[in-house]
């Protein structure tokens, strides 16, 4: 099959990979639509030392796997676990000792024809959901996990840094708790998707340092961090949602006099990102800026890397 394949920082389309054989209890899914995000831009830089098909935002067809699954458009959680180590007994697989990661650790990902995961990490898309739209599930869902790991309030004052891809779907779904929001960023065109959803947005002057109880860091650079950091009030909390290629410095003994905690975040809930895609709560659709044929792929990775991009979908197979 066809295959986007990184291997030493370097991408390239292969078209000799195996079509995976997929063991007990995982499913063969044909992917339809995958998309690109930061992360695959980060691993061809070296953030992780990958070797194989990237992509984790996919949106398939099931081909083998349990009858009642066959034929269904489904998206996929991207960790695949084993079951038995301390984290997964205790209700926290994401962080399994022994996982494997689509697209990401050990696990060949989603920019292929075919892709395999465990059966019980597929979720069947409603109906009424588009495929285009399907395919941001799994970065919805990532901007979800924030309001798993923090309670935000109708009164809290929160600061989302970065209206690329990710801030602008964690802003979205932060604006339905109520809360005071703003989203910052470079760009006012990306700016302008949130301020026609009635999100404040500001290009960095809207920032009055130590005034906010919760920020997002959502550019993955040092600046976004920076100013994530100056905002918060004392024992504010800074969430960070981007991975980051480079090491990151900071000032520690201001977050020791502040009381400041600091929370990493990344995989969240698939049920409850599919419920407001099929509602229409969250908007994604101005988002898509490019499709590109599998074929196309490196094409579509520097399309995807350029400035102001938002996302670039891969059409893989006729839905």
């Amino acid at each position: 099959m066809q295959a986007l394949w990184l291997e030493n920082n370097q991408l390239q389309l292969r078209q000799d990979v195996p079509i995976p054989d997929p063991p007990a209890g995982e499913a063969l899914v044909r992917v339809v639509r995958a998309g690109i995000c930061n992360t695959d831009l980060e691993l061809i830089r070296g953030y992780y030392p990958y070797n194989g098909i990237l992509g984790h935002e996919f949106v398939g067809i099931v081909e083998q796997g349990p009858e009642q699954l066959q034929g269904k458009r489904v998206v996929g959680e991207i960790n695949a676990v084993c079951g038995q180590c301390r984290f997964c007994r205790s209700g926290q697989p994401t962080h399994c000792d022994n996982r494997t990661v689509l697209g990401i650790v050990n696990r060949n990902g989603a920019f292929a024809e075919y892709l395999s995961l465990p059966v019980e990490n597929l979720h069947v898309v409603p109906d009424q959901v588009p495929t285009d739209v399907a395919t941001f599930t799994e970065p919805i869902a990532a901007a979800l996990e924030i309001q798993q790991q923090v309670a935000v309030h109708p009164q809290d004052r929160v600061l989302v840094v970065g209206d690329g891809k990710l801030g602008q779907l964690v802003a979205q779904t932060l604006a339905l708790t109520g809360c005071e929001l703003l989203a910052v960023g470079r760009h006012p065109k990306k700016l302008a998707n949130l301020a026609a959803l009635g999100i404040q947005t500001s290009q960095g002057d809207g920032v009055k340092d130590r005034t906010f109880d919760l920020s997002v860091e959502c550019t993955g650079n040092p600046t976004g961090f920076e100013i994530a950091r100056r905002a918060l009030r004392p024992r504010g909390t800074l969430v960070l949602k981007s991975t980051y290629a480079d090491r990151l410095t900071f000032d520690a003994s201001s977050l020791v006099v502040d009381e400041i905690m600091i929370i990493g975040s990344r995989c969240g809930p698939f049920p409850a990102a599919l419920q407001l895609l099929a509602s229409g709560q969250v908007d994604v659709e101005p988002l898509i800026h490019a499709h590109y044929p599998l074929i196309e792929g490196l094409a579509a990775f520097e399309r995807a890397s350029t400035r102001g991009v938002l996302k670039v979908l891969l059409d893989i197979y006729p839905a």
